[in-house]
């Protein structure tokens, strides 16, 4: 962490007593950040989902049910499945190729607690170009150097082979963009991979604005390692994520039952 880091104070995630309130909380965020997707017009059909490891079976997520709004969901309409795909508690569909990928994700990354993929405008139009982000705003500077792309179309991912390569194209990045398909962002909270999420969905549509108009600039690349390692840190990211929580909280406290 270099010292502009150091001095700047966020809000730290929160702790908890127990694994059960753990738990709901995580269920609770995942939810919220599933309206959040709703709010930026990130629901295409039934495509897309966010996965959070439980914090008692590490082996175990919770996920979105297949065929569900993103915009109705609540804490209890989570399913949680096991590496093998059984849905072990819940209601819902599984979404097989969002457990074909995640599951691959979770297992290749014990750092990632959380995982969000989801067919968006800009993401996916970037997702046909085959290129990186440049470093063009502070937003496109957190992935500076820190995402992968995924040459191969992927299409609907049922095979396993197919999800294994995902995960390792990604490696320890925070984002990879995966070709004619769109983008995967993963964190260390719920918060933080939505977070991401939205910034790369912000950063693409920047680009291609300023593309369309003109020749763009990016930053120096000290400039922006400088940026990203200080507003691109995962407690960064959970921090700039909360307003958005705390208003999707307020507004649709139905998201916790």
């Amino acid at each position: 962490m270099n010292d502009v880091a150091r001095t700047m104070v966020f809000a730290e995630p929160p702790t908890f007593g127990s694994v059960a309130e753990e738990r709901q909380d995580r269920k609770v965020r995942l939810a919220v950040a599933l309206r959040a997707f709703s709010r930026y017009g990130f629901d295409m059909g039934v495509a897309g989902h966010i996965t959070a490891r439980d914090p008692e079976f590490p082996d175990r997520f919770w996920v979105n049910p297949f065929g569900m709004h993103f915009g109705m969901i609540r804490a209890s309409d989570l399913i949680l499945v096991d590496h093998d795909g059984t849905v072990v508690e819940g209601d819902g569909i599984l979404n097989t190729a969002a457990f074909r990928i995640h599951s691959e994700i979770h297992a290749a990354r014990p750092d990632v607690v959380a995982a969000a993929h989801a067919h968006s405008l800009y993401g996916t139009t970037w997702s046909a170009l085959d290129r990186p982000l440049l470093p063009l705003t502070n937003e496109g500077c957190m992935f500076f150097e820190d995402h992968a792309l995924h040459a191969d179309h992927t299409g609907v991912t049922l095979e396993e082979l197919k999800a294994k390569t995902i995960a390792q194209n990604l490696g320890p990045h925070r984002a990879a963009v995966l070709r004619n398909h769109g983008v995967v962002t993963v964190g260390q909270t719920v918060d933080e991979a939505a977070w991401w999420f939205i910034a790369f969905e912000h950063s693409a549509h920047v680009q291609l604005l300023a593309e369309a108009a003109g020749d763009p600039v990016p930053a120096d690349p000290d400039d922006a390692r400088s940026v990203r390692d200080t507003m691109g840190t995962p407690r960064a990211a959970w921090f700039s994520f909360q307003p958005l929580y705390q208003q999707i909280l307020a507004e649709q406290p139905d998201v916790r039952q």
